[in-house]
């Protein structure tokens, strides 16, 4: 093989995910697995039904379309019409991805080149910190400081340089559960359009709010054409294995992104596509009846969580939990998650993973909700037993 590095330098140093790290922990001790985001339960019955009569009626299972099959794309374009306001051209403006992480990478790979710098919300998912540095690109951080985890936007306008390319935000966010406000992200737009920045917004928890409002950053004056917008079904319908995700964006940035996604996977999720646009034209009751059950899953493990001595951050969206250890004698959740199993067979995710200032995360611990209520039960009991 030679003498050249069997590991680009841009990525040395990353290994084995966290994710890959704890679930693999979790399956050697049966413990509970509350740190890895998915759902211990199917979505909707229709739903599945749908990718199985997809199946059998031979409807994807060749390759589908490259931009992702018509009857997916126009469902895209409604959903974001029908909840954001935003209208979309199905056929230009209109991108299917093997989940929102492709999307993520397809993206950065296309918009950046070495030397620009990205801006992004720390704490971070691991992927954006990865793709920004296969893009050869800097990432610099804005970090989000417990106990409210706003932008300091301010900050944000002093990080900005002649080399800031792209802003890259996560609304809702992960793992803190901030959701922005419409002024919030007022004033990020109105420093894009200044500086004549691109932005991408991650927006896979699109419909897991409590007590917030989700607010499309593209609907803005000025972001249209410079925002690429991403989510994806895992999250909204339970089916995180399916890996569908999208790109909503004007024209030139879909051909760009395609650009670069084609050499990824090319194409996925044939059957799938077909099931996840008869999702996204779910009546209303459906996410409503989601959010509702997720935040009674959200109370039970913050009380719980609170109730064996964590320090609890509740979050505004998403369906992950982050708590401070400190009051428990802690200090490095590294150390703390790594033990977590063997002490109390429960498996959650250190925060310190996502930051690149690991001390402003060191002591922070991420507990995902998105388990069936004797799962969460039976955590909260092993927890307070610490």
């Amino acid at each position: 093989m030679g003498t050249r590095p069997l590991l680009n330098r841009r990525l040395a140093g990353m290994g084995t995910t966290i994710f890959a790290e704890m679930s693999a922990l979790a399956a050697a001790t049966g413990s509970i697995n509350l740190g890895q985001g998915f759902p211990d339960t199917d979505g909707p019955e229709e739903v599945r039904e749908a990718a199985v009569r997809a199946l059998r009626e031979g409807r994807g299972n060749q390759y589908p379309p490259g931009p992702g099959i018509p009857e997916l794309r126009a469902a895209i374009a409604e959903h974001q019409q029908r909840f954001h306001g935003l209208r979309y051209d199905p056929d230009g403006e209109v991108l299917v991805t093997a989940g929102a992480t492709e999307a993520i990478a397809a993206t950065l790979l296309a918009l950046l080149e070495p030397g620009d710098e990205v801006i992004a919300f720390e704490p971070f998912y691991d992927s954006y910190a990865a793709c920004i540095a296969m893009a050869g690109a800097t990432r610099v951080p804005l970090t989000l400081r417990a106990p409210g985890f706003r932008p300091d936007l301010d900050e944000l306008r002093a990080l900005i340089t002649p080399r800031t390319r792209l802003l890259l935000i996560n609304t809702p966010h992960n793992p803190t559960g901030t959701v922005l406000t419409a002024g919030e992200l007022g004033v990020i737009a109105e420093l894009a359009v200044e500086h004549d920045l691109l932005v991408v917004t991650d927006e896979v928890y699109e419909h897991l709010v409590f007590g917030a409002t989700h607010h499309p950053i593209a609907a803005l004056p000025g972001m249209r054409e410079r925002t690429v917008t991403i989510s994806s079904a895992g999250k909204t319908f339970s089916f995180t294995g399916w890996k569908v995700g999208w790109v909503t964006a004007s024209p030139a940035l879909v051909a760009a992104v395609r650009t670069a996604k084609q050499y990824l996977t090319y194409v996925s999720a044939g059957p799938f596509q077909y099931a996840v646009a008869e999702a996204l034209r779910l009546p209303d009751a459906y996410f409503d009846t989601l959010r509702a059950d997720l935040l009674r899953k959200r109370d039970l493990l913050v009380g719980g969580l609170a109730a064996a001595g964590f320090r609890v951050f509740t979050p505004e969206g998403t369906y992950f939990v982050t708590t401070d250890i400190t009051p428990l004698g802690e200090k490095d959740g590294v150390e703390f998650c790594r033990a977590l199993p063997e002490r109390c067979g429960v498996v959650a995710i250190p925060n310190a993973v996502f930051y690149d200032d690991v001390d402003a995360g060191r002591s922070l611990v991420r507990f995902t909700f998105c388990k069936k209520d004797d799962v969460l039960q039976e955590a909260v009991a092993r927890l307070q037993r610490l």
